[in-house]
């Protein structure tokens, strides 16, 4: 970018060519004011409040959407100008009600700290008040619009940033102000409750609804978001020792920038939940309730940290004396830090000698990213969400972003919005397919499924197609077109003539006709993405589609054949579900890997815990194989599929530890409870989706005695006469440094970047060669005609994963989200359901009771079951293990039975 000089206020500056005059001042140092300008959004020139003065011409120019010329000679405080911004400020204030005092912005308002900055204290003038309704409704946001300055903000936030569309202008003149479409609620119409909005607006007109007042907050400090795998760059406000507001992060560089998801702004209350742990304890008398209810508590008692330390280390150290070390299972936490992780499988396999390490339920999850480091060497560890906003094409497969990982979606969203070409490859529609360039939304007829012909209701036309076979026809078509990208594969791989010779079975016009699509629509993708190189977005559930391991492989070989590797804006990405699942592989939490992902060469297939993960634990439980167990931040008897069975296998422990945060259902049985901090009350790191390495600090102390579970387990380490010594976080990280090359910078920045390999690329050298593997055909469903339809199990937008921490949110359980099942209209229809009521969803594996809804997005055959609600009661449906007969699926997923059980009908 070209650099030019100009002069401001007789200083002479320089700035890129493209920057406006605010920009070029604020870079150097010189402050212009401005309500309506926001370095993420496009100058609108609203406020003109950052007028400035052209010396030569003696024209007035709003400096945030004047562009800065070579030779400029600009004054940004003359009389003149601070004459026009008082005048300005004053007529704001005049339709301003005098609230201040009282206002949950405080000492925040950016209309009141310009007003001081300009010394107008009262508008003199006639008061203009512009009374609209307070509307705070839901538990999230309250609108104070007679506030509300016409900055554009929040309209701008949502449009340019989040790509939502909820709000927008309404009226005119006197009358305007930012509305939901007809004026609705909020909560009545596509709002997603992300938060932008109120974090973005300059006064009090938009705030978040508190149950106390909060005003300004004593101090704030940076931290991370313990929620998704984004790791979203956060700063929370805190009072008393107390968090009271979370916003962005004002950090340049973030992976969020000015974002937020509804999890990551609303519902980080949930450390305030009454159910917090606050004493090492023991227990009195197993329970024989179940539930996550608080009262349970009454079956453990406090005891002293010295007696929990050495009940723990003796008890397992009697276990591993009488039974042997693989009695012992240590089962950690893709929500605890680095440093914790390192530290807990190092006391597993040092000190108890145990091989039996896992990290919790999202073993699927760390499947599917071993694989793809696998065949990508490596090459896909390091990828910046950034980096999709310059992409030449997207393609996502099975991910809704949306709930997945919202900012994720942000990032594509943009793109698409900037003409980047999205592709969209899902059974099930998302809000994705409103923004793609084009969308492959397969359908099935019934005898196309394992030579079942269902009629009636449930796969009369859809279901759960292989998306593989979309991906190798469009590979196919792809050949065809000579569009591979033949430099990079003479280079860099091998093996792809065996590939092409495969994809014979992939017929383009064939698969189309199967999956009742049109007959070009392979030839519309290739049409736009010709020439150009694609990032992968893949859901991080895609092992437990049917067709999982043949569609990562299909996705991979398509990187290959077009060179979409090695490059910025291309690759592969992979929006995890859980804030550090990827920083955990690394540290070695993971039955198959030690840390730094070196391959265990000794791992045996007698070895209780395999692949599988969770369930192979549970069934070694059942055996009496396992006799005691360690877990670290995790709670399997509600997020495992099938808790009773879950429950029942824990229950047989001889011994059983619970190194958590709040009481749940598998402290219940815990013999000894060890209260944990949370990511707001200690020091750690994490490391996100994209390779990025964030450490955090304390914003508040944790309650009560408890500690931070780095600090636990070195306690834990010395009362076992382990001989080193982790008095401070820092002599862990030294030790992660040494041991893990691709860690040598964790610490000595706030972030930092996992290095890809010794010499920080897999391509330099043209060292890497990476493999073609056949195209695979994968099996049909296996299907029972007793359960005709295919259910989606997912987290809605406001929940993660099974909800233990979501559930105690105080704003998301008063918002009480959608918890209904969802079905086709056609579905609804041939069952005589009506609008809404009350459904039994039964599987192979259990049955639950919820209401239902219609959602017509939905085919005939789909239903999308939220989890994470009602106690995660739809963990009933999924199988806790995958059938090993092909056509089979994860936990994700069910064959479902719907039957009706109430004829009452609610308004929708």
């Amino acid at each position: 970018m070209e650099t030019i000089v100009l002069k401001i206020n007789g200083q002479k500056v320089t700035c890129p060519s493209d920057a406006s005059i605010l920009v070029a001042a604020r870079q150097n140092g010189i402050n212009i004011p401005a309500l309506c300008y926001h370095p993420d959004l496009k100058p609108y020139g609203a406020c003109r409040l950052c007028l400035v003065e052209d010396e030569k011409t003696g024209r007035l120019m709003a400096a945030c959407v004047t562009p800065a010329a070579a030779g400029m000679s600009i004054q940004t405080d003359t009389p003149r100008i601070l004459n026009h911004r008082r005048n300005i400020v004053r007529l704001m204030m005049a339709e301003h009600p005098e609230s201040c005092i009282v206002c949950s912005k405080g000492n925040r308002c950016e209309l009141r700290k310009i007003a001081a900055d300009l010394g107008v204290g009262d508008s003199g003038l006639y008061p203009m008040p512009n009374y609209t309704p307070y509307e705070q409704l839901n538990p999230f946001i309250i609108r104070d619009l007679s506030k509300c300055i016409l900055c554009g903000k929040c309209i701008r936030a949502d449009h340019e940033l989040v790509v939502t569309g909820a709000i927008d202008y309404n009226h005119r003149g006197f009358y305007a102000r930012p509305a939901t479409l007809h004026e609705k609620p909020l909560e009545d119409s596509i709002c997603t409750f992300c938060g932008t909005c109120v974090s973005i607006c300059p006064t009090g007109a938009l705030s978040v609804k508190n149950a106390v007042y909060v005003g300004t907050p004593e101090k704030e400090t940076n931290s991370i978001c313990g929620f998704c795998g984004v790791g979203c760059s956060l700063t929370m406000g805190v009072s008393d020792d107390k968090i009271v507001a979370v916003n962005p992060t004002k950090r340049k560089i973030s992976v969020n920038s000015a974002t937020l998801c509804i999890r990551g702004h609303f519902a980080n209350d949930f450390i305030n939940s009454p159910d917090r742990l606050v004493h090492p304890m023991k227990i009195a008398a197993m329970p024989d309730r179940d539930g996550d209810s608080s009262d349970s508590k009454a079956s453990h008692f406090p005891v002293s940290w010295d007696h929990a330390f050495e009940t723990v280390a003796n008890r397992l150290s009697q276990i591993k004396r009488q039974y042997g070390p693989e009695s012992i299972a240590f089962v950690g936490s893709a929500k605890c830090s680095n440093e914790e992780n390192y530290l807990f499988q190092k006391i597993a396999r040092d000190v108890f000698e145990t091989p039996n390490v896992i990290a919790g339920a999202r073993s699927a999850g760390q499947q599917l990213l071993a694989h793809i480091d696998e065949r990508t060497l490596g090459a896909a560890r390091v990828n910046t969400l950034a980096g999709l906003e310059s992409a030449e094409a997207i393609f996502v497969i099975c991910g809704d972003l949306d709930n997945i990982a919202p900012v994720v979606g942000y990032h594509v969203k943009r793109a698409a919005r900037k003409g980047t070409a999205l592709i969209v490859a899902d059974a099930f529609k998302t809000d994705l397919f409103a923004h793609a360039a084009v969308s492959l939304q397969p359908r099935l007829s019934g005898s196309d499924l394992s030579g079942s012909n269902f009629s009636g209701v449930g796969f009369s036309g859809s279901g759960m197609p292989n998306i593989s076979d979309l991906i190798n026809a469009f590979a196919r078509t792809m050949i065809a077109e000579k569009c591979q990208d033949n430099d990079f594969i003479s280079q860099y791989t091998f093996g792809l003539d065996a590939y092409i010779a495969s994809l014979d079975a992939f017929d383009p016009k064939t698969i189309a006709a199967r999956y009742a699509m049109a007959p070009d629509i392979f030839q519309q993708v290739v049409d736009r993405v010709r020439a150009r190189k694609i990032a992968f977005v893949v859901g991080p559930d895609l092992l437990d589609c049917p067709d999982g391991r043949e569609l990562i492989d299909a996705v991979i070989n398509l990187a290959l054949l077009t060179g979409s590797m090695g490059v910025a804006g291309a690759g592969i990405w992979v929006p995890v579900c859980e804030n550090n699942l990827v920083g955990a592989m690394d540290m070695g939490m993971n039955p198959e890997f030690l840390p730094g992902r070196e391959k265990i060469a000794s791992k045996k297939d007698s070895d209780l815990i395999r692949k599988s993960g969770m369930s192979d634990l549970v069934a070694a439980m059942e055996s009496g194989e396992i006799k005691a167990a360690y877990i670290m931040g995790e709670n399997p008897l509600r997020s495992l599929p099938q808790p009773e069975r879950v429950r029942a296998a824990f229950e047989k422990l001889e011994f059983l530890v619970v190194q958590d945060i709040v009481c749940n259902r598998t402290f219940e049985i815990a013999h000894v409870v060890l209260p944990g901090a949370a990511v707001f009350e200690k020091h750690g790191s994490f490391t996100n989706m994209e390779g990025r390495i964030q450490t955090f600090e304390p914003a508040v102390p944790p309650p009560g005695e408890a500690k931070a579970d780095w600090e636990i387990l070195a306690q834990l380490a010395r009362v076992m006469g382990y001989p080193e010594q982790y008095e401070k976080i820092e002599k862990i990280r030294q030790e992660i440094r040494r041991t893990i090359p691709m860690y040598q910078g964790l610490g000595n920045h706030q972030q930092d970047w996992v290095k890809n390999s010794e010499s920080g690329n897999p391509f330099s050298g043209n060292q890497a060669k990476f493999a073609f593997l056949p195209a695979r055909e994968a099996a049909p469903l296996s299907l029972d005609p007793s359960f005709p339809f295919f259910a989606k199990i997912s987290s809605p937008r406001f929940h993660l994963g099974s909800g233990t921490r979501t559930s105690r949110s105080a704003r998301i359980k008063a918002y009480n989200g959608p918890e209904a099942v969802e079905i086709s209209r056609a579905d609804c229809e041939n069952l005589g359901l009506g609008g809404a009521g009350q459904v039994r969803v039964a599987s192979g594996s259990g049955v639950i009771d919820r209401q239902f809804k219609q959602n017509r997005r939905l085919n005939p055959g789909q239903v999308v079951i939220p989890k994470g609600v009602k106690g995660n009661d739809a963990m009933f449906l999924a199988p806790l293990e995958r059938k090993e007969e092909p056509g089979s699926f994860g936990s994700g997923f069910s064959m479902v039975r719907i039957e009706k059980i109430s004829e009452k009908i609610r308004e929708n």
